[in-house]
């Protein structure tokens, strides 16, 4: 069945009707949709020889980010995650994604900030990698890009290396398509469950890239109402 895009109210309530009335883990859809991902990456050609860079943020973004590593590590890729928050910042998911890589040992830091230095050590580490993944901020962004956030997205963009976006480049509005203040200039997109309203958005997929759309066991009692016409 293909879904027609998607806006962020109706991406946020198929979530919610899928854990309150089914009862459906979201940690559930969330390990389907970062093995979905990893599996983007390995089918482009990253093995074991590859070193991938995962930016992740503390909430359900972040999340996805932090199972994308552990397939990826899984697989023999060298792999490190950085998650842009103190680690007693996490929420749900992303917390209990960052309690499985620690107690896996995989490579994985939390910054609280950052400053010039901290910026040119996280670009030398962006430098040497064949991929970076932003898992950084999902759908739920409606305000403007600011702080640390902002200066790693600023060089992240800057690197040259390719980025592969988790659902949306962060920094995109989900609606509207447009940056708030500054967004992922990603070199593909992978999409969970159905794009997004704002990726027809005129100049939206200078931000995106190529767009691919993974489903991640969302039932179709749920998606039906959403079925592209």
């Amino acid at each position: 069945m293909k879904i027609r895009p998607l806006s962020r109210d109706e991406v946020r309530s198929i979530d919610e009707r899928a854990a309150q009335e089914l009862g459906l883990s979201t940690l559930v859809l969330m390990e389907n949709a970062g093995r979905g991902a990893a599996a983007w990456l390995r089918h482009r050609g990253v093995g074991p020889s590859s070193k991938v860079w995962i930016a992740c943020g503390p909430g359900n973004n972040g999340g996805d980010g932090g199972v994308v590593a552990r397939h990826l590590d899984s697989w023999g890729v060298n792999v490190r995650v950085v998650w842009v928050a103190r680690a007693d910042q996490f929420r749900g998911d992303a917390a209990t994604q960052w309690n499985i890589l620690a107690r896996s040992g995989i490579d994985q830091t939390a910054l609280d900030g950052t400053d010039a230095d901290d910026l040119e050590r996280l670009a030398a580490e962006v430098a040497g990698s064949d991929w970076v993944v932003d898992g950084l901020l999902g759908t739920g962004l409606t305000r403007p890009v600011e702080g640390t956030l902002q200066a790693l997205i600023a060089m992240l963009n800057r690197s040259g290396r390719p980025i592969l976006a988790l659902d949306l480049p962060s920094g995109l509005d989900a609606d509207s398509g447009q940056p708030l203040g500054i967004a992922i200039q990603a070199r593909a997109t992978v999409t969970f469950v159905a794009p997004k309203l704002g990726f027809s958005a005129p100049g939206a997929e200078a931000y995106t890239g190529e767009v691919s759309v993974v489903e991640i066991g969302v039932p179709r009692c749920l998606l039906e109402p959403f079925e592209a016409r």
